[in-house]
């Protein structure tokens, strides 16, 4: 494997991409930015998706969250001055005063309490309601206090919170909050074309510290080839999901650079356990484990970039990342007596989705390893999907046998990578009960120590039980114009509050 140029554990996404060069007139002035992003935004509700990349990284340019996480993965104020764990089942938040959407709705406890309970209700069908399942009620001691009250201790809460954003409660019950926003964030909406681009505008009038570039666009490029064309072209500023084969042309164009970067996000082959012929069967998907070479893909597609995950869906990055568990060799001779042994001696049938625009080089990728289970008998037929039918079939009960998949979780605690897993969560396609008892358990400890081991056993589980197919961490690559400086974070999130114009703080 190639050692990537940031060091293990959070300490990786410190590497500053820190160059200086002119703009082209097509791609910004100097204050104006455009980032070219591999999937188009699904949705502009924060509480309708959990997508970092696109969905909820343009959400934080428009709405505002109770805590933030800055460039160094910490904790920070947003719209909470200061939070404390004021009882082992209560969390209080002190809220900045005076801040106010545009329409004028105060973003106040009162509002605070509404989007929660928006969440936890029934009827909105929020994607992100499993990061409330622990909440029993919510709170409004005055104007700028509140409590949340959970049925168990929640320690992980306030981390959680900064991936969820706050809307305004009368605007949202009026206009279409999937395509329309109007938030407490630095940037207003300016226009959004579903799958070509939006673009936002710095607000004259922010209350928290005001944003170096005017004007951004996020154009949605899902083509590779396109993407990086465009950077090197000047008419992007910055882009995501390069091959890693691109990155020594990127820095041999003047005016760009690129590079690769460790990531928190595990790819995996996810099984559909509720369907044939997964359902019941760990033996068979325990077999399919063995028959991929993960070392041949990182080596061959991404140049020695990358990780074989540790039959576990985590990086060392989190707590809770088991360090025993050992990755399955690629041996096919044992995948083709666990087969045997599962009861498809002969073989099966597979159908694989796989989504398009969304994971590095991921179309290679099902490629590669449809041929791979070819060589033990599987015979895969794929399926390329737009990211966004795919998302829809993955949370409507539609998935296929089997579809290629990665998640990261910007929190770094395992139970929210763990969460996609467990009973209730609308992308789970597993049955059991025992580990999402175990994973409850830890998410309500108090006890680090003990959080540990219960991560520990849910993780054991998982490898034994083998709902997916484990794979790699895959490489965080991106290309970018020398005019901008930005901390290269290696979680999906791509933020103009984090870039500047090279030389600016000068």
């Amino acid at each position: 494997m190639k050692t990537m140029k940031a060091t293990a554990g959070k300490a990786m996404f410190g590497l500053l991409v820190s160059t200086a060069l002119t703009l082209t007139a097509s791609a910004a002035s100097a204050r104006d930015l455009t980032v070219g992003l591999p999937g188009t935004v699904v949705t502009l509700d924060p509480h309708m998706s959990a997508t970092v990349f696109t969905d909820l990284n343009i959400a934080s340019h428009l709405y505002s969250a109770l805590v933030t996480r800055g460039p160094d993965l910490e904790l920070a104020p947003d719209a909470a001055e200061e939070w404390t764990a004021t009882a082992d089942t209560t969390w209080r938040f002190q809220l900045h005063p005076g801040v106010t959407f545009p329409n004028g709705e105060a973003l106040d406890a009162e509002a605070v309490k509404w989007n929660i309970e928006r969440v936890l209700a029934d009827e909105t069908s929020a994607r992100i309601k499993p990061w409330f399942e622990l909440v029993d009620e919510v709170n409004v001691i005055d104007k700028t206090t509140v409590d949340i009250v959970t049925s168990a201790p929640y320690p992980a809460l306030p981390d959680q919170l900064s991936m969820f954003f706050l809307l305004p409660p009368e605007w949202s019950a009026e206009n279409d909050t999937n395509r329309m926003a109007l938030g407490t964030g630095p940037y207003d909406l300016v226009e959004f074309q579903e799958g070509n681009f939006i673009t936002l505008s710095a607000k004259e009038d922010y209350w928290g510290t005001a944003p170096e570039f005017e004007e951004v666009t996020f154009r949605f490029i899902p083509e590779e080839s396109t993407r990086i064309s465009a950077l090197l072209a000047g008419e992007v500023d910055f882009v995501t999901s390069i091959p890693t084969s691109e990155i020594e042309r990127t820095n041999q164009n003047e005016g760009t650079s690129g590079d690769a970067v460790a990531s928190t996000r595990t790819m995996f082959l996810r099984f559909n356990s509720k369907v044939e012929p997964f359902q019941g069967n760990a033996m068979l998907r325990r077999a399919m484990n063995y028959a991929v070479d993960k070392n041949l893909i990182i080596d061959s597609l991404w140049d020695g970039y990358g990780e074989v995950a540790r039959c576990q869906p985590l990086s060392e990055d989190y707590f809770g990342y088991n360090p025993d568990l050992e990755a399955h060799p690629y041996d096919p001779e044992q995948a083709r007596s666990l087969m045997v042994e599962a009861g498809y001696p002969d073989g099966f049938d597979l159908e694989l989705d796989v989504p398009i625009g969304r994971y590095l080089q991921g179309s290679e990728i099902g490629q590669i390893v449809a041929a791979q289970l070819t060589e033990i008998g599987v015979n895969v037929q794929i399926t390329e999907t737009e990211w966004s039918r795919w998302l829809d079939k993955l949370y409507n009960d539609g998935m296929s046998q089997a579809t290629y998949y990665g998640l990261a979780w910007p929190t770094l605690d395992a139970g929210g990578v763990m969460a996609f897993f467990e009973d209730g969560n609308t992308q789970n396609y597993q049955d059991d009960p025992e580990f999402t008892s175990i994973l409850q358990e830890a998410n309500s400890s108090v006890d680090a120590d003990e959080r540990l081991a219960l991560y520990k056993t849910a993780t054991e589980r998982m490898c034994e039980s083998a709902p997916i197919l484990f794979l790699f961490q895959q490489p965080y690559t991106y290309g970018i114009s020398d005019e901008i400086e930005w901390s290269a974070r290696g979680d999906d999130w791509a933020r103009a509050m984090d870039m500047s114009v090279a030389g600016s703080a000068d």
